[in-house]
């Protein structure tokens, strides 16, 4: 899987947090389960293997008005005893409160069950860092008519205060929790960021994962972590080294091509992002401008001289002063 490269023109919370962690659920529910949820896994028979139902959560979420969907999945499990029952996942990433969280729960719980006549067990994963806000139940009552709605919900940073548990564990959501608490504790400092994001890859190691588990909390651990790209190559030579010094070269054999490819369309994203700007700037603080100037800036390959410009444009008198900053000569408007 290509290092997924997030940057501050197209960084986006819900979807930074979101396709990982649907990722990392469905290669290791069970461990999902173990780790969450013991009780419930205890009961689950899975010799029997679980299915994923995709196309069961669609026609339940169609043409229901149930706000954002993030990481949720449907599962169908065997439990000990020889029944079949489903499994509604719900992990909420986002990053403040919603006021129809618990409502949005029991929707899709009761859409299941009318549709399928099944019962369904909802589970909740909150990411957000509001200490207090646990919504765990849904229910109205009206003349003598009562619904009321409990689900369990699972809070991430309450991890925060069980960090030596996390280290220890071999469960790769224990690696998961890890890197979701750091993203959040290092999103103002990308410098503390690749220092963190190190120590979680090396650990993959330490632990004894194996090989395919190394890649895949990986690749968790590097689209949770974004870097900018200049700490982003210097990780990735800090990671060559260590692996060169553990002779197992695992994440960067395999993902040094993806990374390269990630870094050059990071870089043309940002690029283009940034002259779109600068374009409509010039226009606006200039009126038309000669295509001469375009041309120059275009040619620029050099990310930080580019956001320069666009943060130089609105205080330049000229645009000779513009010039000034890539040190081409200056021809006066």
């Amino acid at each position: 899987m290509p290092s997924a490269i997030l940057n501050k023109y197209n960084e986006n919370p819900q979807t930074e947090y979101d396709s990982p962690w649907k990722q990392i659920l469905q290669l290791y529910f069970q461990d999902f389960m173990q780790f969450f949820f013991p009780q419930a896994h205890e009961e689950i028979d899975w010799s029997r293997g679980n299915e994923f139902l995709d196309k069961e959560l669609q026609q339940v979420v169609r043409d229901a008005v149930l706000g954002r969907r993030l990481a949720d999945k449907l599962v169908k499990v065997y439990r000990t005893g020889g029944e079949e029952s489903w499994i509604m996942v719900h992990i909420e990433v986002q990053s403040q409160e919603e006021s129809n969280f618990a409502e949005r729960m029991f929707v899709y719980n009761y859409r299941i069950f009318d549709l399928y006549k099944l019962p369904v067990a909802s589970l909740a994963v909150l990411g957000d860092e509001q200490v207090n806000w646990r919504p765990n139940q849904f229910g109205y009552e009206l003349f003598g008519c009562r619904v009321n709605f409990h689900f369990p919900v699972i809070k991430l940073v309450d991890y925060q205060q069980r960090q030596s548990e996390l280290e220890v564990s071999r469960n790769p959501f224990a690696t998961v929790v890890m890197a979701h608490l750091k993203a959040i504790e290092t999103r103002e400092n990308r410098i503390e960021r690749k220092q963190q994001k190190l120590v979680l890859v090396r650990r993959l190691y330490e632990q004894g994962f194996a090989r395919e588990d190394i890649i895949n909390l990986f690749g968790f651990i590097d689209w949770m972590l974004s870097l900018p790209i200049e700490l982003e190559q210097e990780f990735w030579q800090e990671i060559r080294n260590f692996e060169e010094s553990k002779r197992m070269q695992y994440i960067t054999s395999v993902e040094r091509i993806g990374f390269q490819k990630g870094i050059e369309q990071s870089q043309n994203q940002i690029k283009q992002v940034l002259l779109k700007s600068i374009s409509l700037g010039l226009k606006l603080k200039f009126g038309e401008t000669d295509q001469n100037l375009l041309a120059e800036i275009e040619a620029i390959q050099d990310i930080s001289v580019l956001e320069t410009i666009l943060e130089a444009i609105g205080t330049a008198s000229t645009v000779s002063q513009l010039r000034q900053i890539y040190q081409l000569p200056a021809t006066d408007t």
